[in-house]
């Protein structure tokens, strides 16, 4: 079973995707950026503001799929400078707890989609 999920409080794909895909039990998020979903445009400040956003598109696409924070198994954050590890860890650690907190990586990329700071994707289980 296979099933699109889309919310209007996310931002919509800038390409070819979807915001998530449910196949069976595991919900399949595509990768976020600091996107406002009302304006479609970038937030404006510094990476921690980019990083607050994300988490938020990914939050609105969890709800979407009737699932929350607790049910992520495994992001993936792609930064284009590692030196902002620690301001987006700290963003990200406010939205999980020691119990849930997913595997994840960190990957430091050349750059990313609309030259942003940073990318997260994420994997959840019903």
């Amino acid at each position: 079973m296979r099933k699109i999920i889309t919310t209007a409080n996310a931002p919509a794909p800038i390409g070819p995707y979807n915001q998530a895909v449910l196949a069976n039990d595991t919900l399949y998020i595509s990768g976020q950026i600091g996107l406002n979903p009302l304006s479609m445009e970038m937030v404006e400040g510094g990476v921690k503001e980019e990083a607050e956003q994300v988490m938020e598109n990914l939050k609105a696409v969890l709800e979407a799929a009737e699932m929350t924070f607790s049910q992520v198994v495994k992001t993936s954050i792609f930064l284009s400078d590692m030196e902002d590890f620690s301001q987006v860890n700290e963003v990200y650690a406010a939205f999980f707890n020691n119990y849930s907190s997913p595997a994840r990586e960190t990957i430091a990329v050349k750059t990313l989609p609309k030259n942003v700071k940073l990318e997260i994707s994420m994997i959840a289980v019903k």
